[in-house]
């Protein structure tokens, strides 16, 4: 299928790895002119031939620091991939989270989407552009392991839904992707969740039950969520707006 994405430019957060990295990939692949920011760059990202940017965009002043310079590096863009996130398990339960764990998830979780895409706005609304942002399924399957992630999670679904109430008469679409479960070092690698939640036990076997949980029997790939938040980019969506697109092998039982 043709996404007639190539020739377009595409600012993507958190792009050093996992699921940020396959969607940088996916877009180069598609002929996407892409600013990939991150805390460090280089390594894999480097040598994509991208223009990368490292930028903390867990500061108040990162996400528009990164938008400025993205543009001053282009001539504008046309679509802002929201990807940036990471997870804590809590263990000890709810009383073990302080506000300093709060703050810190809601800061990198929610506001760093919510201050990307304002600085962002403007110039895809001049493009009549796309924002496409990874949630989570924890949005709508709140789990006390994560409590403060899934309440993250669960506003920046409510806020894109809401935003795309408000732009799309100007022809932004506004669209989230909730993966389950992904086969990346953040689910399986060193100090992943697997690991965190096994303490002293086997990483494999919490792993392997939590794939279980899927009717697939599987975690979800990275290229699988890429492939998906590409597609909502292009104008193969084009009456597309304010979905959030489940990706978790079955994992969520409800309608």
């Amino acid at each position: 299928m043709e996404l007639n994405l190539a020739g377009k430019t595409a600012l993507v957060t958190g792009a050093s790895k996992g699921i940020g990295l396959a969607i940088t990939k996916e877009l180069v692949a598609e002929g996407v002119q892409v600013v990939a920011g991150a805390r460090t760059v280089g390594g894999e990202l480097g040598s994509l031939g991208v223009e990368t940017i490292a930028v903390d965009l867990s500061t108040p002043n990162g996400p528009a620091d990164f938008v400025t310079e993205a543009l001053e590096r282009t001539q504008g863009f046309d679509i802002l991939v929201n990807n940036v996130g990471a997870v804590h398990p809590r263990p000890g339960g709810f009383a073990s989270v302080t506000d300093e764990d709060w703050l810190a998830t809601w800061t990198l979780d929610f506001l760093s989407a919510v201050r990307t895409t304002r600085a962002a706005l403007p110039m895809l609304l001049e493009r009549t552009g796309a924002i496409v942002t990874v949630c989570s399924v924890n949005a709508i399957l709140p789990d006390p392991l994560v409590i403060d992630y899934s309440a993250a999670k669960a506003a920046s679904a409510n806020f894109f839904k809401a935003l795309s109430k408000e732009v799309g008469l100007s022809g932004v679409r506004v669209n989230t992707v909730s993966p389950g479960p992904v086969s990346t070092d953040l689910w399986l690698g060193k100090g992943g969740v697997a690991e965190t939640v096994a303490g002293d036990g086997d990483p494999a076997a919490v792993a392997a039950k939590v794939a279980a949980g899927a009717v697939t029997g599987r975690f979800t790939t990275p290229e699988e969520v890429a492939a998906l938040v590409v597609f909502l980019a292009s104008d193969r969506a084009g009456n597309l707006t304010g979905a959030d697109i489940v990706i978790d092998g079955g994992m969520t039982p409800t309608l």
